[in-house]
């Protein structure tokens, strides 16, 4: 579409929408169709879509691409198709006694049209997963994806628009005042994935028509090291999921809290992984690069203001590794960090790691609560019990127990925010109930006790009154 969309044109595409969804609401059979052709256009135009992401980063691993954009998309629609059957069935329940025999149940039933704003980072599988959940629960779906990746955008338009007509799928392209609009908009539910200070802006616009949202959001996800856990695995799963798209990623570790005497240790065990990983980070296809240049130097930002107050900074695997022609920002950690500095108060969304030391794991607890509640924690225990005790202290989105990132891609688990994180649930059933009103029949029998309720009351109602309220 057109990048100068204007606000009537918006407004046109949602009636549009609204009423092709009144006249034909999608069946089983239609949706089941509607994944199964949006799932063999994927796979056959992810080539192009990889191509057209690593061409809006500079480079971006293919391989990355695969993991976090296709898989997931690919074994959602799977996962969706193989139950969506069983979710559309209504869901009988026993009415309470006292109206007995009336009997209840719940049927999931479409909300209409649905808004999806998707963000840069993952600009695939983080627009076509809340898409197909929505398609999945019967609705109709308008797209935004990120102006901040313009060819997968143009190329997330071509495989809609072959797959659906434009008043049951449609996706509208445009930067950010485009994007304003497209949030104003009185939907009958609005998805964000992005930053918390876009997030509230989402809200605000969508409180004025009583829109729902689910604000898929970011924050500080700390990962909690416990005494006695083996150092180089810590290491090495929490260097995989904070490289992963060069630190790019909601749910990537954002600090590292491990046993006070362990610090050299773990520098030393994340300095080898980078050299195995990594053999040559200024020319491997393997690391992405950042996606622009104002984040580059956002991030470079971030080193000096921590550097300037005092935290010593350790470039992996050497100073030299950082290339500002390709925007490749080498793997940092910061040591000796302070509250004061902007690393410890600000999401990062990059390959800087601060790392804390803590006496105790309540000292390590307590710290993390300070902060605004995550969207992911990561506790690195060989003892249950302790690890169970900092999950019960500490809120949070979701939690990875000895590995990080990959409770995202479970279909099976909700995927969701808290408090400045997030609100809401996307992912396999979570998502399908999202976009589902879950709406509440009561079925009355030929013969109804409530009868023997009516007025004039009497000796009788009194009696059943008594009964009931004991």
């Amino acid at each position: 579409m057109d990048t100068r969309v204007s606000e009537s044109e918006l407004r046109a595409l949602l009636d549009a929408q609204r009423m092709a969804w009144a006249r034909n609401m999608p069946d089983y059979a239609q949706r089941m169709d509607d994944l199964a052709r949006l799932r063999a256009a994927f796979q056959a135009r992810f080539a192009q879509l990889a191509q057209a992401m690593s061409d809006d980063f500079g480079q971006r691993s293919r391989h990355e691409s695969q993991l976090s954009d296709q898989m997931t998309v690919l074994h959602d629609i799977d996962h969706v198709r193989r139950h969506l059957k069983r979710w559309m069935w209504p869901r009988r329940r026993w009415a309470d006694a006292a109206f007995f025999p009336a009997r209840i149940e719940i049927r999931a039933r479409p909300l209409g049209v649905i808004g999806v704003i998707a963000p840069w980072n993952y600009p695939v599988s983080l627009a076509l997963m809340p898409l197909l959940e929505a398609l999945a629960a019967g609705n109709h779906v308008m797209l935004k994806p990120s102006e901040l990746t313009p060819r997968t955008s143009a190329a997330l338009a071509e495989l809609i628009a072959a797959v659906f007509p434009r008043e049951r799928v449609t996706v509208v392209q445009g930067d950010a005042a485009v994007g304003a609009a497209f949030a104003a908009l009185p939907f009958d539910h609005l998805v964000f994935t992005g930053s918390t200070a876009v997030g509230r802006k989402v809200a605000l616009a969508a409180a004025a028509n009583l829109t729902p949202v689910t604000l898929e959001l970011g924050g500080k996800s700390p990962a909690i090291i416990a005494p006695g856990y083996a150092l180089d695995t810590a290491a090495a799963r929490i260097a995989q999921g904070k490289l992963l798209n060069a630190g790019q990623t909601c749910v990537a570790p954002d600090y590292v809290l491990l046993p006070r005497g362990t610090r050299a240790a773990f520098v030393q065990a994340s300095r080898d992984y980078v050299r195995r990983h990594y053999p040559s980070l200024r020319s491997t296809p393997d690391f992405s690069s950042i996606v622009s240049d104002r984040h580059y130097a956002r991030l470079h930002a971030l080193v000096d203001d921590a550097r300037a107050k005092g935290a010593e900074v350790i470039t992996l695997p050497d100073a030299n590794a950082h290339d500002a022609a390709r925007r490749v920002f080498a793997p940092t950690l910061l040591l000796d960090v302070g509250t004061d500095m902007r690393v410890l108060q600000e999401e990062i969304f990059g390959p800087i790691l601060p790392l804390l030391e803590y006496d105790t794991v309540e000292e390590a607890v307590a710290a993390v609560n300070q902060q605004p509640r995550p969207l992911a924690l990561y506790v690195f225990d060989d003892d249950a019990r302790r690890a169970a005790r900092v999950l019960e202290a500490v809120p949070a989105g979701g939690v990875g127990l000895n590995d990080t990132v990959v409770q995202f891609a479970q279909t099976r688990l909700p995927f969701g925010g808290i408090g400045a994180s997030g609100m809401g649930h996307l992912h396999g059933h979570a998502g399908f109930v999202t976009f589902s009103k879950l709406l509440p029949v009561f079925r009355q029998s030929r013969w109804s006790g409530l009868a023997l309720l009516r007025p004039p009351y009497g000796k009788l109602t009194e009696r059943m009154l008594r009964w009931l309220a004991r």
